[in-house]
């Protein structure tokens, strides 16, 4: 400041080109979610890819930071945290225990199965040993909560998805993201320890103090949360705003707190929104506000623009494994083998999903994106801080593969609904049409039928 002049430097772009999108797209989000119903998180994608160091070169988000991973997960811990916290508090009165058993389902059998099916798949790709693979499939694991929103909330999901269906797929996506490190460090130790020495520290380091105890801190914290906030609100204590943002600040405070001990910030916050508005008390009162959904599109937008910006385009040669016919072979199989199949064949076990519609849906809709960025990074962070000579390759490919695969996610689960739409529109226009000629033939007199050939 204090000269005269235009100052293009990314401090400044960067707010700038955000702001502009979220505003522009704001403008005629009636139409891009209601009428054409396009993903936000897809135009975010496509906008950062163009504006991003591939394109236009505005914003290089190598440059923000010395240890751009680290800035990568960090503001991809956030969004998880507050989403799945969001989950959490958006779910009906005791939902984790009226559908336990749908929800046990899904997160251990199908999210199993979804683990050894994407590392099977990794290692066929790119011709790498099982146990590096399968430390690449527990990334893409786990369902996103920032996609599964995007795809489980607006008028297409309101009027074709029943609320029970929409209601278990968000329950899944916000507990199945703390569930993905018991995956990865199953891995990661055998590859490091070896033996039943793994085992050992996996089940006490990982289940234990990783797991269990981010539950009970989150369910402790959630209980503590909703009586004082009740009893505060009862006293005329809290304003209207500081009673909205309260869900959000324990999701930061517990970021903080687990993160500073080492336990399982995603989990806990998922625990802690549930356990939050058990008693229904919460989310009836904040149903209406639009705090939520105003606070979900804006960390969704942000981080896909983000994202988009800094997908390693370059990486993506023969020369480090990562051809690029291996990529979308990857990323094909992934779509389609990861999780349709195993819904379609265990749906009638899981008491939430009513038939093969409700299966077709929920087996497709199971989209990969932050939570598998977020446990890229940590699958690096881990093997460069025990140096594990065991790990071959998987720190140099395993972000490069995960973005790829998170675009394939975002590309395709965006492109769905309207292409879906849009085969409707065409059926029925078929149908129409046929209706017309045979209401047609049936009232028009033989020689009209027949033309010049009826005229005599």
């Amino acid at each position: 400041m204090g000269e005269i002049g235009i100052h293009v430097e990314q401090p400044q772009l960067v707010p700038a080109l955000v702001g502009g999108f979220v505003l522009i797209l704001g403008h005629c989000s009636l139409i891009t979610k209601e009428r054409l119903f396009l993903s936000e998180t897809l135009l975010a994608m496509v906008y950062g890819i163009v504006i991003g160091p591939s394109v236009l070169k505005w914003i290089n988000p190598v440059e923000w930071s010395s240890n751009d991973l680290q800035l990568t997960q960090e503001f991809s811990r956030y969004c998880l945290a507050i989403e799945v916290m969001i989950a959490g508090v958006t779910l009906p009165k005791k939902y984790l225990k009226t559908e336990w058993i749908s929800l046990i389902m899904l997160l251990i059998p199908v999210m199993t199965l979804m683990w050894i099916i994407s590392g099977s798949i990794v290692k066929f790709t790119f011709n790498m040993p099982f146990l590096q693979a399968l430390a690449i499939g527990a990334c893409v694991a786990p369902t996103d909560p920032v996609l599964a929103n995007a795809i489980l909330k607006g008028m297409f999901a309101e009027t074709h998805v029943p609320l029970r269906l929409r209601n278990i797929l968000t329950a899944e996506s916000g507990a199945n993201d703390g569930l993905g490190y018991p995956f990865l460090f199953f891995a990661l130790y055998l590859m490091r320890i070896g033996g039943g020495s793994a085992i050992g520290t996996w089940f006490y380091a990982t289940w234990a103090y990783q797991i269990i105890l981010s539950i009970a801190i989150g369910a402790v914290t959630g209980y503590i949360a909703r009586k004082t906030l009740r009893y505060a609100e009862a006293a005329g204590w809290v304003d209207k705003e500081s009673f909205l943002l309260s869900s959000i600040m324990l999701a930061l405070t517990l970021v903080g707190v687990c993160t500073i001990i080492g336990t399982d910030d995603i989990l806990c916050c998922f625990v802690a929104g549930n356990s939050f508005t058990w008693d229904d008390w919460f989310r009836v009162e904040t149903e209406d506000t639009g705090l939520q959904e105003v606070l979900n599109g804006f960390l969704s937008m942000s981080f896909f623009m983000y994202f988009g910006a800094s997908i390693p385009w370059s990486a993506y040669t023969s020369a480090n494994m990562l051809a690029p016919w291996r990529i979308v072979v990857t990323v094909i199989a992934i779509m389609v083998i990861r999780r349709l199949p195993i819904i379609m064949a265990l749906y009638k076990i899981i008491p939430a999903i009513k038939n093969w519609q409700d299966a077709l849906f929920a087996g497709w809709f199971g989209p990969i994106g932050v939570s598998a960025i977020f446990y890229a990074v940590e699958t690096i962070k881990q093997i460069e801080e025990h140096s594990d000579s065991n790990a071959g390759r998987v720190a140099e490919i395993v972000y490069p593969i995960v973005c790829s695969i998170v675009f394939g996610s975002v590309l395709v689960h965006g492109v769905t609904i309207p292409l879906v739409l849009m085969g409707k529109r065409v059926k029925t226009g078929f149908s129409i049409s046929a209706v017309s000629l045979r209401t047609q033939a049936t009232n028009t007199p033989l020689t009209e039928k027949l033309g010049w050939f009826g005229k005599r």
